[in-house]
């Protein structure tokens, strides 16, 4: 591993304290298996048609809206 010069420890802040001596690996490992992520990967031609991911959620919302509406209306008729 190459030293570190003095100019690289300079410019880091006093505050800053990478300690890793206390950290564990895998603390939130089964937290995430139990309740799952909720991180959703949009293709690019998809994501460039939203501006955020309140977009996104409106956008989905009112699909779920209109399913809901369909999904009324087919099943009151489909007794043929």
């Amino acid at each position: 591993m190459k030293p570190k010069n003095k100019t690289e420890i300079d410019e880091m802040r006093p505050e800053y304290d990478f300690d890793y001596t206390k950290a564990e690996r895998g603390k939130h490992y089964q937290t995430l298996l139990k309740q799952g992520s909720n991180v959703v990967v949009l293709e690019p031609d998809v994501a460039k048609a939203f501006r955020n991911s309140a977009a996104v959620n409106d956008a989905l919302r009112s699909l779920l809206e209109v399913s809901k509406v369909t999904r009324r209306l087919t099943g009151r008729n489909g007794g043929r």
